[in-house]
């Protein structure tokens, strides 16, 4: 259909050579995709006439799949393209330099430096300077008038230097997010069967012709048709927006399309579409994501081939189109399908991460820091701007009164540059006070802090996908954590049987059990247990045998075994195509059927599962001597008491076996009814599977209460065994009033008459609930969902959750940080996760809580250092200059200092590494400032000291140190020795005190720890040096003159000083300083007016640096946003794509773009689309 739009026309050349090899084209095979149901099996049975002979033309076979040939692989690559979409190119270096550019105060520097420069250039006609005024005379030597260029050029380098490195940490930010992106991608395995073996590839070497096995909890990395199918339901809601599963089947409906998720079921499909020729690849071309020019196909080629290089596998799709996405992970929560997964750790937000927040703080900030941050950034650079208004007046009116009023001189025409060029001294001190004022390290800080845990938290089995959840998981007040693999080592073995009428405490030998019984049980285990899971050989000599696929069903293998029979002769004589049908399990079931069609024409089916809900279905039992016997409710409950409630509350998982015959004679049941199928069983066994507490878990769990966080079990198991699991685990303790439920009572209670839940119900219930059992995923929602939204603590609940399962979606979207399992877990699990826990253990979730806290205290420790610099610098310079008529410090000299305590320091401070005390305290919660009393304290503290000693030495210093006075010097004087021990001392100071911002919560040894962290050690060394020479070499340039040994003595001793006086602060009590403020608090929604909150519905989370910064720009980007979607489709009209097809891409666009959950969008919901406004108001058209 859509033959003429870029990628249809793209392989075309290469499709001539190799055109006769396949027997589908590559645009039949596209055509093909882009039908539906009936119209699609119209097409294949006019066109190939079946499934398996679309196959047989793509040279493949149905049951063994490829070959796996390599030729044979390269060349389908060849001709049907790769499985990848090629990624947006890195921003090159020289970019990122020219974004370093765009800062507004380095701006106002570079001018106002060149203003100099050309300034120090122009000599005045006559020489006789002494009409122009006292200031501007007194240069005793022609060599020193001439050095008047140097501070200009010295501040044009250090802008140049403070670039440089800014751009610098952009690009390595930029590398490590490429680098963990290609880890998740590498880590994205699907399976597929090539040369009759089943094996797992990477998603990037899929291709077409490929039979791959899908599963429940897949994301199908391809298009394809179904093969075949039990019981298979897709969701298709990313591509079309309708959010009711698709059955799939050969008869009504087998196209499979990549991106959508497999909610139920299995099967086999071959893979028909790949990379940019599949559903999701095409929409991507149409969003000009994958190059869109359609320049000439030579060129296309040779840009392939560069790409090939930089492979980006379709797994998480790189979707570059929403900008910056790390931070906007709760916006890909919002949204539904599809978007969710096109939202990977995307190395665009790491690039620009700074920049962005600098330059246009109108990004969406969604962490509670980010808010906190940026709000307090936007207050300090308002003072500092104010500061620095005054400070140029105040210069301005003193010269001006001074020459013109008491030296009572005229204006002179040769003295306007003279004139002009003191008025540019003024504006640089200005600027420069400005610059030290403006925190502009923080953004930097929480980036280099948050990127530094990230890469650590790898070596902790943490796989971070969305950066601020490090964060918030420091601020967790409540985990609510499955049992099953989490908590558990999942990995099950059946330690106890009731099977003929007897209960075994230990797996029976198989003589104690009638031989019939036995023949059932194997082939009911054997056939009744999906095919993709198996026992192999342990991989260790002496080792456990390895457990693929479900645990549970291993266990029932592994009981085969046990049992000396091999359950894989039945599995070779009765394949997965022969099976009759099957009732796959999912949530609502919660069991397995598997129907077998007999020799005689009658059907016998296996069934499977909860052993209180099977039994219920048992009519009948089988008994010590192999015959059937009627099972009435009463010996039910008997078997309840006496065989299921001993085997859970030793911790055991009860499964139920049974079977049905169904007589010929009676014809063919109606296999669509199931209550119908699923009654009248015949009870073959009930086994108790043990599930070991992993043995580091208890420890774990101690550690989060007594770091104020609660524990919760939400698990789909047993009562009994749910509460056994749980007490081994450190959950319950014994004396504890605390509850266990089940998911129906838990229901019952939290609902009104009317079946309505309500928060004040759930409210009574959460806080002492320490166990949900039986329980559906829609439970774990609604507890999920009852925490987050309570009031009834004074802070509100942050809530981390673990899932595994396709049905965990919800809650992990739900949750404030989610946790996926990297083993067990599916792909949908993943996709909705946060936190991908690599090994699949409750004690790396204590890691990321430990870590997510240091990045807290590394942001907190970086403040306390900068803000006391900040107060001490532009303090400094402003009476300074008042007083003096000159800044103390320097231009080139701030910006020194600007760049030790901006970019250095936050390099040291935020690459601390945690350590268990982090775990001693309670949570911080979202309302807490950022700055503590504690903080304020030592800001202030410190601050107090340095200006004494600068005053002391800027007054006195001449005489204590028997120098010169370097105060009212004229204005190309040279550097005074005066000067350079002010400077000197200043930043000796700041060194010390960058020891003491180590520590924020009033510890008394500072230097606990200090050698662990490498960075630091060598950044503060680092600096003395770079001081040392700066001082001793640095001249003219940085207005230094180099000291003798005792003035450095005396300065070095100085700055130790903040240290012993850091000891003296730390002895004052906190509490006795009432009038201390908290400072850098979140914005409360109680605080922003109602009409701004309507405003910011849409948003989904309130922004404070916007509503601090810009009100007007919300209406203006959204009108730039919705003439982008009317241009797009234009574009795709012109391009002469099919109007249907355009139509329903761009419709799954919209919904892609829909910031909310996106529940029905139709097609003809696009003419609508596009007058709306577009719903994600910050995004730089493309």
């Amino acid at each position: 259909m859509a033959n003429n739009s870029y990628s249809g026309v793209k392989n075309s050349l290469v499709e001539a050579n190799h055109e006769g090899e396949f027997g589908c084209s590559l645009k039949e095979l596209r055509a093909l995709m882009e039908l539906r149901g009936a119209e699609a099996l119209e097409k294949i049975g006019e066109t190939y006439g079946d499934v398996p002979a679309i196959c047989n033309r793509l040279k493949t076979s149905p049951i063994d799949g490829l070959s796996g040939q390599p030729a044979d692989i390269e060349k389908r690559k060849t001709v049907y393209g790769q499985n990848f979409i090629p990624p947006k190119k890195p921003k090159t270096f020289l970019q990122l330099v020219w974004e370093a550019l765009q800062d507004v105060t380095l701006i106002i520097l570079e001018v106002a430096a060149v203003v100099s420069l050309g300034l120090s250039f122009y000599k005045p006609p006559d020489a006789e300077r002494d009409h122009c005024g006292k200031a501007a005379g007194g240069v005793e030597d022609e060599t020193e008038s001439e050095a008047g260029w140097i501070e200009g050029a010295a501040i044009l380098l250090s802008v140049v230097c403070v670039v440089l490195v800014t751009a610098f940490n952009d690009w390595s930010k930029e590398k490590q997010f490429r680098g963990l992106q290609s880890r998740i991608e590498q880590e994205q395995k699907f399976t597929v069967v090539r040369g009759g073996q089943v094996i797992q590839i990477p998603v990037a070497e899929i291709v077409v012709g490929d039979v791959a096995q899908i599963k429940y909890g897949d994301l199908l990395p391809a298009d394809g048709v179904l093969i075949q199918g039990n019981d298979l339901k897709i969701d298709e809601s990313s591509l079309t927006g309708e959010s009711d599963h698709v059955k799939k089947t050969l008869e009504k409906d087998p196209m499979l399309l990549s991106g959508t998720h497999v909610m139920e079921g299995s099967g086999k499909m071959v893979v028909t579409a790949v990379g940019v020729n599949s559903q999701t690849g095409i929409i991507f071309t149409l969003l000009g994501e994958a190059e869109d020019d359609d320049d000439d196909e030579e060129e296309k080629k040779k840009e392939e081939k560069k790409k090939s290089k930089k492979v980006c596998p379709f797994t998480f799709f790189g979707y570059k189109k929403q900008d910056g996405s790390v931070e906007n992970r709760k916006k890909a929560k919002a949204q539904d399908g599809a978007a969710m997964e096109m939202q990977p750790l995307n190395s665009d937000e790491g690039a620009d991460a700074e920049e962005k927040k600098k330059a246009n703080l109108s990004k969406k900030e969604k962490s509670v820091l980010q808010g906190k941050l940026t709000k307090l950034a936007v207050q300090i650079g308002k003072a500092g701007l104010v500061m620095s208004a005054i400070t140029v007046l105040i210069l301005v009116v003193l010269f001006v009164v001074d020459t013109f009023w008491i030296q009572n001189l005229p204006w002179v025409k040769d003295c306007t540059p003279i004139y002009i060029q003191f008025f540019v001294k003024f504006f640089i001190i200005g600027v420069t006070v400005l610059v030290v004022a403006v925190p502009e390290g923080l953004p930097l800080a929480v980036t280099i802090s948050l990127a530094y845990s990230v890469k650590k938290m790898m070596k902790d089995n943490n796989l971070v996908r969305h950066l601020d959840a490090c964060e918030t998981m420091g601020n967790a007040t409540a985990i609510c954590s499955d049992k099953t693999g989490t908590l558990t080592m999942n990995r099950m073995t059946v330690v106890q049987a009731f099977i003929a009428e007897k209960l075994y405490r230990k797996v029976p030998e198989p003589e104690s059990i009638p031989s019939s019984t036995l023949d059932l049980l194997i082939l009911g285990i054997a056939v009744n247990c999906a095919y993709t899971t198996k026992i192999m050989s342990p991989e260790k000599e002496g080792g456990l045998p390895r457990q693929v696929g479900n645990k549970t069903e291993c266990a029932l293998l592994g009981f085969a075994n046990d049992l000396k029979r091999d359950y894989q002769i039945i599995r070779n004589e009765i394949p997965e195509e022969k099976l009759y049908k099957v009732y796959t399990f999912n949530s609502a079931r919660k069991s397995m059927s598997t129907v077998l069609k007999m020799a005689d024409g009658s059907y016998r089916m296996f069934s499977k599962g909860a052993s209180e809900i099977l039994l219920k279905k048992c009519h009948k039992i089988l008994t010590a001597n192999g015959e059937q016997k009627v099972f009435r409710p009463r010996d039910r409950d008997d078997m309840v008491k006496k065989v299921i409630e001993p085997m859970a509350s030793e911790g055991l998982r009860t499964i139920c076996l049974a079977y049905r015959d169904f007589k010929a004679s009676d014809g063919e049941p109606d296999w669509d009814s199931e209550n119908d199928i699923l009654t009248a069983l015949t009870c073959l066994c009930v086994v108790g599977i043990e599930d070991p507490v992993r043995p580091e878990v208890p420890d774990a769990i101690r550690k989060c209460q007594r770091a104020g966080i609660t524990v919760r079990m939400v698990t789909g198991d047993n009562i009994n065994t749910a509460r056994a699991i749980a007490t081994k685990c450190g959950i319950l303790l014994p004396g504890d009033d605390f509850l266990c439920m089940e998911g129906k009572e838990f229901n019952r209670r939290i609902r009104n008459e009317k079946g309505e839940i309500e928060q004040e119900r759930i409210d009574k219930i959460w806080p002492k609930l320490r166990v949900l059992a039986r329980s559906s995923p829609t439970d774990k929602h609604t507890l999920v969902k009852g925490i987050i939204d309570s009031t009834v603590t004074e802070r509100r609940q942050v809530v981390a959750v673990t899932g595994d399962g396709t049905n965990d979606g919800p809650a992990l979207k739900k949750a404030d940080v989610g946790f996926a399992m990297g083993i067990a877990g599916t792909d949908v699990a993943k996709e909705a996760s946060d936190i991908i826990l690599t090994d699949d253990n409750f004690s790396s979730i204590v890691k990321a809580v430990m870590w997510g806290r240091n990045v807290y205290d590394s942001i907190s420790k970086f403040l306390q250092f900068q803000l006391t610099v900040n107060i001490v610098a532009v303090i400094v310079a402003f009476t300074g200059a008042c007083i003096t008529q000159d800044s103390p410090l320097k231009a080139v000299q701030m910006l020194w200092v600007n760049l030790i305590m901006d970019t250095f320091a936050s390099l040291a401070l935020a690459t601390e590494p945690p350590t268990e005390s982090l775990l001693l305290r309670k949570p911080y919660g979202r309302n807490k400032p950022l700055i503590s009393r504690t903080m304020m304290k030592n800001i202030l503290g410190q601050g107090v000291f340095q200006l004494v000693i600068i005053f002391t030495l800027l007054f006195a210093g001449e005489k204590i140190f028997d120098i010169d006075s370097g105060r009212n010097a004229p204005l190309h004087a040279p550097a005074s020795e005066h000067y350079t021990i002010v400077f000197n001392t200043f930043v000796l100071m700041q060194l010390f005190n960058e020891i003491n911002a180590r520590k924020i919560h009033g510890e008394r040894n500072v230097f606990e720890g200090i050698f662990n962290n490498l960075i630091f050690c060598s950044i503060v060394f680092g600096t003395f040096i770079v001081q040392i020479v700066i001082v001793q070499f640095g001249g003219k340039p940085f207005s230094c003159v180099s000291l003798t040994i005792d003035q450095w003595l005396w300065c070095t001793f100085l700055g130790f000083g903040s240290l012993l006086w850091g000891q003296v602060i730390s002895t004052i009590p906190t509490s006795r300083l009432k009038f201390l403020k908290t400072a850098g608090h979140g914005t409360q929604k109680e605080e922003i007016p109602d009409e701004e909150l309507e405003e910011l519905d849409d948003m989904e989370e309130i922004d404070h640096a916007e509503r601090e910064l810009r009100r007007g720009q919300i209406l203006w980007f959204r009108g730039l946003n919705r003439i982008q979607t009317q241009m797009d489709v234009v574009s795709a009209f012109q391009s002469g794509t099919s109007f249907q097809g355009a139509l329903r891409r761009q419709a799954s666009n919209s919904s892609q773009q829909q910031q909310h959950d996106v529940t029905n969008v139709s097609i003809p919901m696009l003419a609508m689309s596009l007058c709306l406004p577009s719903p994600l108001p910050f995004h730089k058209p493309a």
